[in-house]
């Protein structure tokens, strides 16, 4: 079984090279998603009313809800979802009409909303809310709802946020050679 990808408005979403998309996540309309990247059980993405962006390398968890906000008068581009290289993004997460760098964690079931600037090397904790339009600073583990910078990520944090992506370009590769 084939994963659900939908076209709208005759555009259908454009995959690269060795991505893992699971037979359970639906994918809808103007999506991009760059080369050895994954999406998960039940994730679901509307690129219908603006577009989405999924980096390289980059990992889309269970459950995850994206989305993007439409073009209008009073604001004429609309906030696509635009997502690095080298995320993970965790399970049950919302990402809408924002922009997260490379090389960011996500934590599970956290809410990230509409025009919201997530720069690189972030962490995002668990259950944290990013109200719209507030921009996270690069190097830094923010957590809260709203969500407060906590502190400066440590050397070995950082590192572990490419990590994290590489864990699961070997765990796409498994899945691509096993799961039919």
């Amino acid at each position: 079984m084939e994963a659900d990808l939908r076209s709208y408005k005759g555009i259908t979403p454009t995959i690269g090279q060795r991505v893992y998309i699971d037979r359970t996540a639906v994918l809808v309309g103007d999506i991009t998603i760059g080369d050895d990247a994954s999406v998960w059980p039940l994730v679901a993405a509307r690129g219908d009313v603006n577009s989405i962006y999924i980096g390289a390398r980059t990992n889309i968890q269970d459950g995850t809800v994206l989305h993007v906000t439409h073009k209008n008068a009073a604001n004429p581009e609309g906030y696509p979802l635009v997502i690095g290289d080298d995320v993970t993004v965790g399970h049950k997460v919302m990402l809408h009409g924002c922009t997260i760098g490379n090389r960011v964690l996500v934590g599970m079931g956290a809410i990230v909303l509409d025009g919201a600037v997530i720069e690189d090397d972030v962490m995002i904790g668990a259950g944290s809310l990013v109200p719209p339009g507030k921009t996270l600073s690069s190097g830094f583990l923010y957590v809260g709802s709203p969500v407060k910078q906590a502190r400066a990520l440590k050397p070995e944090e950082v590192a572990f946020l490419k990590t994290s992506s590489n864990n699961y370009v070997q765990n796409k590769e498994d899945y691509l050679n096993e799961v039919s």
